[in-house]
């Protein structure tokens, strides 16, 4: 009867294992794709974001071209090519960007569609400025005669407009999808549950049947154990106390752990938080730690830049008799004083270089001088420099 029982409670047990993990490997199976669908939208959203991009880069380099049309003024002239440069590179970005899912493949042929648009545009604009330097306004005047720029940006308007409701379509789909993802995910989970805690009921009715049959047996063992329960329980009484000095003793030492863990990570939120670019440098003017602003204006990743020298970014300027350079920092640590606002150029991963104004503040412990951390700020108005 006992064998029996036994035999009843471990299959059920197993079946409900057996449920259980269904459920969670379905549950994980339908959060996957949960995820892969959340970043497949937010990859979606960036290819509206550069749609909208394309026509506010072209209406920016239409009024900079028109404007340098009537007036003839460089700066002008150099506001629609920047304009319009851009808007090649966010064309660029989102042609990319659709290059290899397949449910985007309609997506990318509009792209490449666009490509043609924007190509035949660049070409006309080109047409229109050469015109403008070689007869003036009259030159302007035929050129517009003979080749109108209107159909060419209301074609890209709607080739982009087009572009965007197709990625809309697509996440509105993929938003039924995920929705149907969900009531599955639901309905297994509850399911399961139900069974399982109708298996429990079942193990729990024959569990108690069998206890019922073992109170006898366990009454004759209460006399039996009653003296070894004294010695027991001195035992543990002293167990208790040991435990408890050894409860203390480890708090103490996850008192200290956190209140360390809790300042490394302000000190790095504070970093981060900072607009300015912040790289913290040792005595020897490796970099040990830098700010998401380095990344965002440089373009160097973490990986690049961790313990290289400091002299890969900011680049100071040479020695004015001719000599061999000094870099500025080296003499500022070595003295253990501060540097406000020099001037140096901030040399970005694609190669260009902007002016900007560094500081350095000493890092000391105690009497010594163990780093430093250096603020770069790119002055406003900047431009960047081709490094030859």
């Amino acid at each position: 009867m006992k064998e029996n029982i036994e035999k009843r409670v471990v299959g059920l047990f197993i079946l409900m294992l057996a449920i259980l993990v269904y459920v969670a490997w379905s549950s994980v199976r339908n959060i996957k794709e949960n995820i892969k669908d959340n970043d497949w939208v937010n990859h979606t959203h960036d290819v509206i974001i550069h749609a909208g991009d394309i026509l506010s880069y072209l209406h920016a380099g239409d009024a900079a071209l028109r404007t340098y049309l009537i007036t003839g003024d460089e700066r002008d002239k150099q506001g629609y090519r920047v304009a319009y440069s851009t808007m090649k590179e966010r064309l660029d970005e989102a042609e990319a960007l659709t290059r290899t899912g397949d449910d985007e493949q309609s997506l990318h042929q509009s792209f490449l569609s666009l490509q043609n648009l924007i190509s035949d545009r660049i070409d006309v604009a080109r047409s229109l400025v050469k015109a403008r330097e070689e007869g003036g306004l009259e030159g302007v005047r035929r050129q517009f005669g003979s080749h109108p720029d209107i159909e060419s940006i209301n074609k890209i308007e709607r080739s982009v407009n087009h572009v965007v409701e197709v990625a809309r379509g697509l996440l509105r789909d993929r938003d039924k999808r995920q929705h149907l993802q969900a009531l599955t995910t639901k309905m297994t989970v509850y399911t399961g549950l139900a069974v399982d805690f109708v298996l429990l009921a079942l193990v729990l009715w024959l569990i108690k049947d069998d206890l019922a049959a073992r109170r006898t047996a366990a009454q004759a063992l209460e006399e039996a154990n009653a003296q070894l329960e004294i010695k027991v329980q001195a035992r543990t009484v002293e167990l208790v106390v040991s435990n408890q000095s050894l409860k203390q003793e480890n708090l103490e030492r996850r008192w200290s752990h956190h209140a360390l863990d809790h300042q490394l990570r302000y000190n790095q939120l504070i970093i981060n938080s900072i607009a300015e670019l912040v790289i913290v440098v040792t005595r020897a003017l490796n970099v040990s730690r830098i700010n998401p602003a380095v990344v965002q204006q440089t373009g160097w990743e973490p990986q690049e830049l961790i313990a290289q020298s400091v002299d890969w970014v900011p680049q100071f300027a040479p020695d004015p008799s001719g000599g061999v350079a000094t870099n500025p920092l080296t003499l500022a640590l070595r003295d253990g004083r501060q540097i406000l606002d020099h001037p140096a150029q901030l040399l970005a991963r694609s190669g260009k270089a902007m002016p900007v104004l560094y500081s350095l503040f000493p890092l000391h412990d105690q009497d010594k001088i163990v780093g430093g951390v250096v603020t770069v700020r790119v002055q406003d108005g900047a431009q960047p420099i081709s490094q030859s």
